[in-house]
């Protein structure tokens, strides 16, 4: 996928000046395409995997991992989803890497969010947080609101 990336950086920023964001951003936009062609030639949906953590935050890519036909696991919390897998006994390196959305080299969530899923996650299931932790969830949760939000689109007149 990074030549793909590569050359579509390439040709834009002939045109445009790419910000770092958007640069980030290309990968799980690029992924979702790819993911939806192959789920159009086979018949087939795409499953999300956003989690309700990521939802309330905002921490997703719009038109990129946001993007699914149905998710299962929406509603869960990382916490909750983490319990689950070790449940189902879920092999070692999954349950140990630190969660990433992959959108550059030595890249974790947590890191880049500055707050711990387990604070967020606490604080959705208990409304409890640090003054720290809770200004960076709020911040977070109000910044992504268009995120959560349909398209807007014009309803013309009949």
């Amino acid at each position: 996928m990074s030549g793909v990336k590569n050359e579509l950086s390439r040709v834009i920023g002939e045109n445009a000046r790419l910000t770092e964001a958007a640069l980030a951003n290309m990968a799980p936009r690029l992924r979702m395409a790819a993911l939806y062609a192959v789920a159009a030639s086979e018949n087939r949906l795409v499953a999300g995997t956003g989690n309700r953590s990521e939802g309330y935050m905002g921490y997703f890519t719009k038109w990129g991992d946001g993007a699914f036909d149905f998710n299962p696991i929406a509603d869960l919390t990382v916490t909750e989803i983490y319990e689950f897998l070790r449940f189902i006994k879920a092999p070692d390196f999954i349950l140990n890497k630190a969660p990433s959305a992959g959108l550059f080299d030595g890249q974790t969530d947590e890191t880049e969010m500055g707050v711990t899923y387990r604070s967020i996650d606490d604080f959705l299931l208990t409304g409890i947080a640090t003054d720290h932790d809770k200004a960076i969830i709020e911040r977070f949760h109000k910044s992504g609101e268009h995120k959560r939000r349909k398209p807007m689109v014009y309803e013309g007149k009949p």
